[in-house]
């Protein structure tokens, strides 16, 4: 396989039916990229802005999302004024995954199936029962 080496350069690159298979994109600028109908299988993205993402028609089976959200205290890019825009996730099948030391404050969940579903181990379908029943 052929290696293809570009630096500190301005390019457009429009590529179908190719196998960049392997490829690395270090300091890279891909504001504005688009990938359709591609296999991303193994895509590992590091210290990314990703802001204004839309990921639509993914299989995510599998996915590690960790460390989201605005650079951390000791970051050289750490604002302590900063705030998170909202992220927006719509008919997506999220089963069986886990949240772990999230900030879901604020979080609205509407219309969504919550069977199983639990905060630190209560059920929430007996916490809305529970809240009912509060006569």
């Amino acid at each position: 396989m052929e290696t293809l080496e570009i630096k500190q350069a301005e390019k457009k690159i429009s590529a179908t039916e190719v196998n960049l298979a392997g490829s690395s994109f270090t300091m890279a600028c891909l504001n504005n990229a688009r990938f359709e109908d591609v296999a991303l299988v193994g895509v590992k993205i590091t210290n990314a802005n990703l802001s204004d993402l839309e990921i639509d028609g993914a299989q995510l089976g599998g996915a590690f999302i960790h460390n989201i959200g605005m650079p951390p205290e000791g970051h050289p890019f750490f604002d302590p004024n900063a705030k998170q825009r909202p992220l927006k996730f719509e008919n997506c099948d999220l089963n069986n995954s886990t949240f772990t030391s999230c900030d879901l404050s604020g979080v609205s969940i509407s219309c969504c199936n919550i069977t199983g579903m639990q905060i630190n181990g209560i059920l929430v379908e007996e916490l809305l029962k529970a809240y009912e029943n509060r006569g």
